[in-house]
């Protein structure tokens, strides 16, 4: 152990580094232990330790990785396992490891950046022979000079630490003759100096030493038995001491590839001949077969010229008498193309993204042909449709790169087939299949089918209720292609739009925040917001357009006749009116729209239902017969409107009707039908005070409108005349205008009326006023006629003022 530690500093001290053209050797002992160094590959390249280990730097060559390791902590390399030569290489010199260093983030490779580490030997083995023991039958009759093969020792070592020279001891009968092979290797033959006398001595033992060039030499000895035989004079003889013969390494079993020939001058049994190989050629004989009568070697086992590429055999040539003579045979096995191109992968990535620039480095590949020559020099190629292409980074290595635009969405995959052929005849090629996907990146912004939509809501919804639900898509996957939806801020009446909507980020379902009336507002736009997860994130818009649809939520109301509560109104209708006469007109309007406003008129009671009719779709009430006497002056009739809603909705009037041609007579009737009703004590002060208040305000009036006043005094003076000086008191309804007729109506009720779905918007206008109607004012008792008369002017007189 000592001596290897020695031997081991002494390789060290004499360790080499060269570094030339981006080649650097280093050259180390071998048996040094684990973790010893190497060389400082960081300094010597003139790398950044840093950039070794933020690139993840290692090793490419898996025959190399067995024993030597990267430390990207300092940037050295060193022993990973014991480095045993002989096992290594053998017999083969130089004896080295060739690798290079791949840096991975990003992907760098430094195939210029070669590394050679040359394992030197060291004398850690001696010679030594195959057999404990060699037999030699030698005639008596041996002639000085005849040569004795013997097996040849074997040292692992190479250069001096291999086999130098040889020792026979003793000597009195042979001497050693050391011979070198071709390519230098040493072996010994016994020569025999003096003549072998049988009787004297029949047996001899000697001793054959080999001594390897170590410092201290190392030996390994083989005992060699000789027996001195009688009679047979003659050695056999080659007619060569040296073949030479070639063979390709596709030869078949049972090829001949040489014949050896040897004669002997002997006759009869002495002179026959038996050829055999070596007992030193054992290691080779199982991949030829010789002939022991004719001397052809054949082919007996697979040659392979990339495993062996020479064999060297010894073949004895043996008579009856035991007389032999060898002669060598080198066997040169010449290269076929019998294999195909290796496809390695030494780095992928997988996948790319979709933007990756052209040139970007996807894969690197190392493509070996065990053959030499023209049959291991390789092309690499792959299909030109592709977007992608091969470089040649040095000898052996390549680089798949992008050479165009990806784009996910039109192919998210390749499949990436790399040919390489050698120039062998005929040409072996060999196939690999990448299948590369494509990564996708945020380029495409979701997209609504259509940018306007139209939905519809009744009115009256639930908070809550689902309006729509909108969906967009989008090209990219993932989360690229992840849509939330929002709602964009926006003034709605006055009040974000969100006062009214909500979208559900995850399905776009627009959900109504509160309840909608569509007499308030009939419509809503509003902007949707689809945005996907990709980083920056894209988005695009869809505009909303939200109808509320009426719903029949109101029922009709009547503005004439006006019910109050502190006077009757009633219609007057002569005795003398005929079948058809115009009574008064029902009108009423509903805030719905649609059939849900369309209004219909029914008389629900009368005093008289057979007096009076009310028509359906105008609310006209008419008489249906003659008045006759016999009927009641006092006639209340109730009307229900309906409007045309599912279910419908309606409204009641109560209109009342005097039947009379004088005043004193619906006075004296009605008197007693407004002390049906319950009246404020105090209506008789409110009354003073309004005739006060009136009283004034005519005066001031009078002034400005006097002529106004005249002609319209005229006409109620006339108007008294005819009616037997019955005081007439008119009321006109606030905001709308009077209606005629027959009787005390004499003219005829006239309006327009204008309608259309919405029925806020529809409208009715009236004529003007020719007629007056009818007003009974409740008296208190002990108030006279004369009294209700001026109240009835100064009524008059506000009217015409307001």
């Amino acid at each position: 152990m000592e001596t290897v530690s020695g031997q081991v500093l002494l390789f060290l001290s004499v360790l080499y580094l060269n570094s030339v053209l981006g080649q650097v050797s280093y050259s180390i002992p071998e048996e040094m232990p684990k973790g010893s160094l190497v060389g400082n590959m960081a300094k010597d390249f003139g790398l950044d330790v840093k950039r070794l280990k933020s690139g993840k730097a290692r090793i490419f060559n898996p025959d190399s990785e067995e024993y030597i390791e990267l430390n990207k902590e300092r940037g050295v390399l060193l022993i990973k396992n014991r480095i045993d030569r002989e096992a290594l290489c053998g017999q083969t010199t130089p004896c080295a490891l060739h690798f290079q260093i791949i840096l991975e983030n990003p992907m760098e490779f430094y195939s210029l950046h070669r590394i050679d580490v040359e394992i030197l030997d060291i004398n850690d083995n001696a010679p030594f022979f195959a057999k404990r023991e060699m037999s030699f039958e030698i005639s008596e009759l041996a002639v000085k000079g005849a040569r004795f093969s013997l097996d040849s020792a074997r040292d692992p070592d190479v250069g001096l630490n291999t086999l130098q020279t040889y020792k026979l001891s003793p000597t009195d009968h042979f001497k050693l003759n050391m011979l070198s092979r071709p390519d230098g290797t040493k072996y010994a033959e016994m020569v025999l100096q003096t003549l072998l006398d049988r009787e004297n001595q029949e047996e001899h033992k000697l001793t054959l030493t080999a001594y390897d060039g170590g410092d201290p030499p190392k030996s390994g000895s083989v005992r060699i038995n000789i027996i001195v035989m009688d009679a047979n004079d003659n050695a056999p003889v080659f007619s060569q001491s040296l073949y030479r013969v070639t063979v390709p390494e596709n030869a078949s079993k049972g090829t001949v590839i040489l014949k050896v020939s040897a004669t002997d001058a002997d006759k009869g049994t002495n002179g026959e001949l038996v050829y055999s190989f070596s007992q030193n050629s054992d290691v080779t004989s199982s991949m030829f077969n010789i002939d022991s009568h004719t001397g052809e070697i054949t082919v007996g086992g697979e040659l392979n010229y990339e495993k062996v590429k020479h064999y060297e055999i010894d073949v004895d040539a043996t008579d009856k008498g035991g007389l032999r003579d060898t002669s060598k045979v080198l066997i040169e096995v010449t290269d076929v193309n019998d294999n195909a191109p290796v496809i390695s992968i030494i780095s992928l990535s997988n996948p790319i993204p979709e933007d990756s620039a052209p040139d970007t480095v996807i894969a690197m590949l190392n493509i070996k042909d065990l053959d030499s020559d023209k049959n291991g020099q390789v092309k690499c190629f792959i299909s030109p449709d592709l977007p992608f292409k091969i470089k040649s980074s040095s000898t052996n290595f390549y680089s798949l790169v992008s050479d165009d635009v990806l784009d996910r969405e039109t192919t998210p995959e390749y499949n990436i087939t790399i040919r390489a052929i050698d120039e062998g005849s005929p040409p072996y090629s060999t196939n690999k299949t990448i299948n590369l996907r494509i990564s996708d990146v945020n380029d495409h912004a979701p997209m609504f089918p259509q940018p306007f939509l139209n939905a519809f809501i009744t009115e009256n919804n639930s908070p809550g209720m689902s309006v729509l639900s909108v969906k967009a898509t989008d090209k990219d996957s993932g989360n690229n292609a992840r849509i939330s939806y929002f709602l964009e801020d926006s003034q709605l009446s006055g009040m974000s739009a969100s006062a009214y909507f909500s979208v559900n980020a995850e399905s776009g379902e627009i959900l109504a925040v509160r309840s909608f009336d569509y007499e308030q507002t009939k419509e809503f736009n509003i902007r949707v917001k689809a945005q996907d997860g990709g980083s920056p994130p894209l988005s695009s818009n869809v505009t909303v357009k939200i109808l509320i649809q009426d719903q029949n939520d109101n029922p009709p109301q009547v503005l004439y006749p006006v019910q109050t509560g502190g006077s009757l109104v009633a219609e007057m209708v002569p005795r003398s009116a005929d079948v058809g006469y115009l009574v008064t007109k029902v009108v009423a309007v509903d805030v719905d729209s649609g059939q849900n406003a369309w209004l219909s008129y029914k008389l629900q009671k009368a005093t008289d239902r057979a007096l009076f009719e009310v028509g359906l779709q105008n609310g006209e009430i008419r008489t249906i017969r003659q008045v006759t006497d016999k009927d009641a002056v006092k006639q209340r009739l109730t009307v229900i409107v309906e409007d045309n809603g599912q279910p419908s909705r309606s409204a009641t009037v109560i209109v009342n009707v005097a039947v009379a041609d004088s005043f004193p007579e619906v006075l004296s009737e009605f008197t007693d039908f407004t002390q049906d009703k319950e009246y404020n004590d105090n209506l008789t002060f409110y009354l003073v005070l309004a005739l006060a208040v009136v009283s004034f305000l005519f005066i001031t009036c009078l002034v400005v409108i006097i002529s106004v006043r005249i002609y319209r005094w005229r006409r109620e003076r006339l108007f008294y005349k005819s009616s037997g000086n019955l005081p007439v008191i008119p009321y006109y309804p606030p905001l709308y205008a009077d209606v005629g007729g027959t009787g005390t109506l004499k003219q005829a009720f006239s309006y327009e009326v204008y309608g259309t779905a919405d029925s806020r918007r529809s409208d009715m206008k009236y004529s003007q006023p020719f007629s007056q109607r009818l007003h009974i004012q409740r008296k208190r008792a002990g108030k006279d006629t004369g009294k209700l008369t001026k109240a009835a002017d100064v009524n008059q007189e506000t009217e015409c003022k307001e």
